[in-house]
């Protein structure tokens, strides 16, 4: 019998185990009892990533840490008193903190997750806070979802809730920012603790994701502006195409179209990332939405509705700017082109006037040329005649003809022979142009 083949014995991808890992990486965290949970997010800067590593570092160092779990993006490390989970996306950190908190017990207003964390590790967090977000998890027997909705007040700020997670739960906010935080109530009525955890995870993400995508907005109010007076411009050169006359007038044109079509990139180049960003967010804080499985609340606007009324018209405004920009420069590119056609144009002009200038010259070299063949023939006559003159004179003794007769009977012959060679010869060379030519 032969040997038992082993999955070891093949050559195994250097990436495999990596990617598996990472699709099973930030599993929620399942959650029990009351909890307090603090969500911080930092947009990192460019050379941030080992700074925070290593205050990560002096973290487990300063107090007793057990790391539950960790990688190079992410980290989970439980300090007793409270669970920190570290998480480094593609321009932000996460640090959410959970803490137990006493059941039936009142919640301080100032309370947050990370109490028991050194102040001076807490600002030494690299980067600029984005997203700060409290989420106070809190059972029906505890807290119940009617003296939650007794206490809102038709004058007082909007509410926004929803039964989640097919009714096993309430949720309550209003995106609101109160002593740096805002702020979510979750009331369990029967979640498993992966449920309440999968409920926690998404309301932070939603949070997270939301701030991030609204980024692109000043972005996009910025280029508005540009783009308005960009548009204008490209306008008022199409006028001065039809106004041009002169190829300088045109050059001058194109001058300025290239200098418009160089800003034109220049700012798509500048906001591409960013617009793109913002409808990946966008995505993003859909899909966890659409996971939360909402019931509406009678009389309150659920979470979906809320971010259908206010965040989506922001990322239609990055989305209708982004598609200008790219409208922009194609028109920026067409006009430039017809421009240059005119150009060329011209400029083609400008050579078959040249072409016929030249045309011209060489029909009236051709003139010239044929009338000095004419004084050719004539001056080479002459000098033909007066070496047969020559001839006659150096043989008189041989023959009783007078030298002048026989320079006279020679004049006729030399000319013929002349005037044929001449011809045969330019008949030659119009020959082997016309090859040329084809």
């Amino acid at each position: 019998m032969h040997p038992r083949f082993t999955i070891s014995e093949l050559e195994e991808h250097p990436l495999r185990q990596r990617l598996n890992n990472e699709f099973h990486a930030r599993p929620p965290i399942p959650l029990q009892d009351a909890q307090l949970v603090s969500h911080l997010v930092f947009k990192r800067g460019r050379n941030s990533i080992a700074e925070e590593r290593d205050n990560l570092t002096r973290l487990t160092q300063s107090q007793v840490c057990n790391a539950i779990e960790s990688s190079d993006a992410h980290q989970m490390i439980d300090a007793g008193s409270f669970r920190l989970r570290w998480e480094m996306h593609t321009e932000f950190s996460s640090y959410t903190f959970f803490r137990p908190l006493p059941v039936g017990g009142v919640l301080d207003p100032d309370a947050t997750a990370f109490d028991a964390v050194h102040p001076e590790w807490m600002s030494a967090i690299p980067g600029k806070l984005i997203v700060a977000t409290h989420v106070e998890l809190r059972s029906t027997d505890e807290i119940s979802p009617d003296s939650v909705l007794a206490k809102l007040s038709p004058s007082g700020r909007q509410m926004v809730a929803a039964q989640v997670a097919d009714g096993n739960a309430w949720v309550f906010t209003d995106f609101k920012i109160d002593n740096g935080f805002s702020r979510f109530l979750v009331l369990d009525t029967g979640m498993t603790q992966r449920q309440a955890g999968r409920t926690v995870q998404r309301l932070v993400e939603i949070e997270t994701y939301r701030m991030m995508a609204l980024l692109g907005l000043p972005v996009a109010k910025e280029v508005a502006g540009w783009l308005y007076s960009a548009e204008k411009q490209l306008a008022d050169l199409m006028d001065h195409i039809g106004q041009a006359h002169t190829p300088e007038d045109e050059r001058t044109v194109l001058a300025s179209l290239s200098k418009l079509a160089a800003e034109v990139e220049r700012s798509v180049a500048r906001t591409t990332f960013r617009f793109g960003a913002a409808n990946a967010y966008h995505g993003l804080v859909s899909q966890r939405i659409a996971e939360l499985r909402e019931t509406r609340i009678p009389g309150l606007p659920t979470i979906d509705e809320f971010m259908q009324r206010r965040l989506v018209p922001a990322m239609a405004t990055c989305e209708a700017i982004s598609r200008r920009q790219e409208e922009l420069s194609g028109r920026v590119a067409r006009n430039s082109q017809l421009l240059r056609t005119r150009v060329d144009i011209e400029l083609e002009r400008q050579n078959q006037e040249l072409l016929s200038q030249m045309n011209r010259r060489a029909r009236l070299q051709l003139r010239l040329q044929e009338t000095v063949e004419g004084l050719s023939v004539v001056v080479l006559t002459y000098y033909g005649s007066q070496l047969v003159q020559y001839l006659a004179k150096g043989t008189k003794d041989l023959h009783h003809q007078s030298t002048d007769v026989i320079t006279a009977l020679s004049i006729p012959v030399i000319a013929g022979l002349v005037a044929w060679g001449t011809r045969r010869l330019r008949k030659k060379l119009a020959a082997e142009e016309g090859e040329a030519a084809q």
